[in-house]
């Protein structure tokens, strides 16, 4: 993955919109390279951030976009809150 897609990921983190990201290892299918965590409120603006992701874009890396269930708050810092609605 370029540095370019670092960039993309790390300002994402930043502006609060992932939760946490990085690469798998160990991996059954070498075709899973890493997960990201959006907080996004919603599976659309999820598949939009990760879809504007570099790598992407460019083909070599796709996208499969799911909802994680968690305990509420898990991954929430108090200035990031976000609710979840069903697409």
């Amino acid at each position: 993955m370029e540095l370019e897609s670092f960039d993309y990921h790390a300002s994402l983190r930043a502006s609060g919109h992932i939760a946490t990201n990085g690469p798998v290892m160990n991996q059954p299918d070498e075709s899973l390279r890493g997960l990201t965590f959006y907080r996004t409120g919603s599976l659309q603006r999820a598949r939009e951030l990760a879809e504007a992701d570099p790598a992407v874009e460019a083909g070599r890396l796709t996208v499969d976009v799911m909802t994680w269930l968690c305990p509420p708050g898990l991954l929430l810092g108090a200035e990031h809150a976000t609710t979840v609605s069903e697409d």
